[in-house]
């Protein structure tokens, strides 16, 4: 496929239109999240990022550049004759023997022109499970008791590209059902699930988070999932939405787990609002998986031992970790999907009272542990003793 990418963008007659096909389809066939066509002096730089790494892929001609970014604003339904500006815009690709595939065109002008990334959303709803997506079986049971409840708040934190939106999809599957009236308001909708109502944020028409969420409520819902809490009013009535009798699911941009309950009061709830809404909040992270294909067991390198002396009793330091050699199934990484690396903090008597209590993190965070949380590293290295990822990896993701 690379060769055939290759062979069209050095031919004499060129064909724009093969060319941008060939890209995406073998971003398809690579598992791609993403294409950045990154415009240099002296040609175009292609990259992908494939389980949430960028990788080099070729450079394309400089002198098709523009012809390139203009074929993409085309197909997602951009002005052409606009060059100054950033667009935005969405296309549909429909890859042979495979399910259609949603792309989020993101074009911006740079120093040695317009610079495009396009997103690909996959319909993989259906897939997701929370044993697929790495969750221990402890957790996966700390989850149900939490989303078994008929109101209160679910938060999945962490930073972008964290997997918090798929986690927040994978619980609104499992709540999906004839009784249950799921509704979503999402900026953007990035999976559609058949069954719900799901809105698409318009800053421009004013439909925001926060109006959205008002609006929700006169729709009778039983579950409602708000993509992001990003300010204050939107914290505000997420709560009280919760406290009214919905079970609300959301994302908050915070570190870890024990961090998002002193946000929340930080962005002006009352901490007897926090206390008494706030179900569950789930800290996570996203580890490239070890390719099964390849994996072996080999011996662990001084480097590493120096890392896990840190982390881990001398008596528990490995000898043998496993790692992936490379193959035609990873495409050479050692590395084949992702797993989440997470801790779910319940918020449990002792938690509530840390709240009205106006803790700090730390405080929250020692006591949540005290009652059975397992911190996020923890499960890393649970993970990694296990052969699911590397030493390597985890550090990366946890330090980075």
């Amino acid at each position: 496929m690379l060769a055939k990418i290759k062979e069209i963008s050095e031919s004499d007659d060129v064909s724009i239109i093969a060319l941008v096909d060939a890209l995406l389809e073998h971003a398809t066939t690579f598992r791609a999240s993403d294409i950045h066509l990154d415009p240099l002096e002296r040609g175009m730089r292609v990259r992908l990022r494939i389980d949430g790494v960028l990788q080099d892929l070729l450079t394309i001609p400089k002198n098709i550049q523009s012809e390139i970014v203009s074929r993409i604003k085309v197909l997602s339904g951009l002005r052409t004759d606009e060059h100054q500006s950033a667009q935005d815009g969405r296309l549909r690709y429909l890859p042979e023997g495979a399910g259609a595939v949603d792309v989020r065109v993101s074009i911006t002008p740079t120093y040695f022109g317009e610079n495009a990334v396009l997103r690909l959303l996959t319909d993989k709803a259906e897939e997701f499970s929370l044993q697929n997506l790495g969750f221990t079986p402890i957790a996966a049971a700390k989850l149900a008791r939490a989303i078994g409840k008929p109101y209160g708040m679910i938060l999945s934190t962490g930073p972008t590209g964290s997997g918090k939106t798929t986690t927040l999809y994978t619980i609104i599957k499992k709540l999906n059902t004839p009784e249950v009236s799921i509704v979503t308001i999402e900026d953007p909708i990035e999976y559609a699930i058949a069954g719900i109502k799901q809105i698409q944020v318009n800053v421009g028409s004013g439909l925001t988070f926060s109006s959205g969420l008002r609006s929700i409520l006169r729709q009778d819902p039983n579950v409602i999932m708000v993509g992001e809490i990003r300010d204050a009013e939107t914290a505000s009535i997420a709560v009280n939405t919760a406290l009214t009798g919905h079970l609300l699911l959301s994302t908050l941009h915070t570190t870890d787990a024990a961090t998002t309950l002193p946000r929340l009061l930080d962005m002006g709830v009352e901490a007897f609002l926090v206390a008494s809404t706030v179900n569950m909040v789930i800290g996570q992270r996203l580890v490239r998986r070890i390719c099964e294909t390849c994996k072996k067991e080999r011996a662990i390198h001084d480097d590493e031992a120096v890392l896990l002396s840190q982390v881990m009793p001398k008596e528990k330091i490995l000898t043998k970790v496993f790692a992936g050699t490379g193959c035609e199934a990873c495409s050479g990484s050692g590395y084949r999907g992702r797993l989440s690396v997470s801790e779910m903090l319940e918020v449990d008597t002792a938690v509530r009272e840390a709240i009205l209590k106006r803790s700090s993190a730390r405080e929250l965070r020692r006591v949540a542990i005290e009652a059975g949380m397992t911190p996020m590293f923890e499960d890393g290295l649970a993970k990694m003793v296990a052969g699911q990822t590397t030493i390597s990896e985890l550090f990366r993701v946890m330090y980075e």
